[in-house]
């Protein structure tokens, strides 16, 4: 993630699609690898561990640990078989919009 002080505004049109070309590519190569993490996790999870798959076999060990106390093993079973609370926020109070920049650079 880019810290806003690094970020440098784009000096014109070609720029800005320059830098949208490679932001692309670059957003394409993540999805790929997080697709290929996914696939080989798959598989994984299918493996036979003994009499029975690597998810059931870790699905038993979620289980054994939320029965022992562990809260955070409880509340990963809840939330995965969609039991997740909702938690309600009320918003109070209106949005002010101060622009920084005069309207003459915005349609620059």
């Amino acid at each position: 993630m880019a810290n806003e002080q690094n970020l440098k505004p784009c000096r014109n049109k070609r720029e800005a699609r320059e830098r949208g070309l490679i932001g692309g590519k670059k957003s394409g190569e993540a999805r790929r690898r997080k697709r290929t993490l996914r696939e080989l996790l798959e598989v994984l999870l299918e493996t036979k561990q003994g009499d029975m798959t690597t998810a059931e076999a870790i699905t038993i060990a979620l289980a054994e640990k939320a029965l022992s106390g562990d809260v955070k093993a409880f509340e990963t079973i809840r939330d995965t078989i969609g039991q997740k609370p909702v938690e309600k926020k009320a918003v109070e109070g209106g949005v002010t919009i101060k622009w920084d920049v005069p309207e003459e650079e915005w349609l620059k």
